[in-house]
């Protein structure tokens, strides 16, 4: 049986819809710029239909860069009239460390802010290969401060903040966290990464198995980590599988697709966590392949992992 025959026959329309707007998948778009053009238009044009949330205000500002580096962009999400101070989210975009701006997973940005009232901080940090790591992890780290820091302004409480992301931003939610342990804060109460891209080696059986859905394939996901990376060797800030030590690290959402190239490298990962004493909430979504709850939304699967995200987020910020 092939990859595609075992989808969930509802994540394989999902799929259906993205190929006929992107023949060919991701990597059918060799240069990396016109690729990020293309994905950009193609995802504009499935959610245009989408009316814009009045419960929810957007807010765009600049904040500070790492040292000796650029301004930050960043995008604020507010609940309109949630109770103040609110619970504070820091947001991190997918896109493999490659791809990616403000815009990308803004609906689930929203309806997360909807749904919990917390303020949620969307990171547009650098991509490679015009920035190699530690560009984005040091992004992501210095919004994270900027936000610790600016709690009075922003309208959020005191506490540990939350870290959520997807794919490439699901591992920059753990590197985030980890460079935050290491580095004596800001604290984080808790990290919601989904699906994340975290081992560099792709030696594991899922990284072999999963080749041409055309959504984040073995080549794609070779050919991003040798872009990200700049040819200098991993340490465990840049592919936090190899980080040894996870102990410290917080309270743990992670999900992935049976389907999904990073299969493998996840189960492994929350094993660690858990063997590490990090509470760790983990599941495993049988027939979802990368994403596939953003290509396919309505979907039985894709409604269910939403709900199991949006308690296990609820629970961590009413702590």
């Amino acid at each position: 049986m092939s990859t595609y025959d075992r989808l969930d026959p509802e994540l394989q329309e999902g799929l259906k819809v993205l190929l006929d707007a992107m023949p060919g998948g991701l990597n059918a778009v060799a240069e990396i710029v016109p690729r990020r053009k293309k994905l950009q238009d193609t995802m504009a044009a499935m959610t245009a239909h989408i009316e814009p949330n009045p419960n929810v205000t957007i807010e765009d500002r600049t904040i500070p860069g790492p040292e000796g580096a650029p301004d930050v962009a960043v995008r604020l999400y507010r609940k309109v009239g949630a109770p103040s101070p609110a619970p504070g989210v820091l947001y991190i975009h997918g896109g493999g460390m490659i791809m990616g701006d403000l815009s990308m997973g803004e609906l689930s940005v929203i309806r997360m802010c909807d749904e919990t009232g917390a303020t949620f901080v969307s990171v547009d940090y650098r991509l490679a290969p015009e920035n190699p790591y530690p560009a984005a992890v040091e992004d992501c780290y210095a919004a994270l401060a900027w936000t610790a820091a600016n709690r009075g302004d922003l309208g959020i409480r005191p506490g540990g903040l939350a870290i959520v992301g997807g794919s490439a931003g699901g591992g920059l939610t753990i590197a985030t966290s980890l460079v935050a342990r290491d580095r004596g804060g800001p604290a984080v109460g808790f990290q919601m990464p989904f699906y994340p891209m975290i081992d560099d080696r792709n030696e594991t059986p899922s990284s072999h198995e999963i080749t041409d859905l055309g959504v984040w394939d073995r080549a794609g996901n070779i050919e991003a980590w040798g872009w990200y990376l700049g040819g200098k060797p991993a340490d465990g800030y840049a592919a936090p599988a190899r980080m040894e030590n996870l102990a410290g690290l917080p309270p743990t959402y992670l999900d992935v697709g049976t389907e999904d190239l990073f299969r493998d490298e996840n189960i492994a990962f929350a094993g660690r966590l858990v063997s590490a004493g990090v509470p760790t909430e983990f599941h495993l979504w049988p027939g979802a392949f990368h994403a596939s709850e953003t290509f396919a939304p309505g979907a039985t699967l894709s409604r269910l992992m939403w709900v199991c995200r949006l308690a296990a987020l609820k629970r961590a910020l009413a702590g």
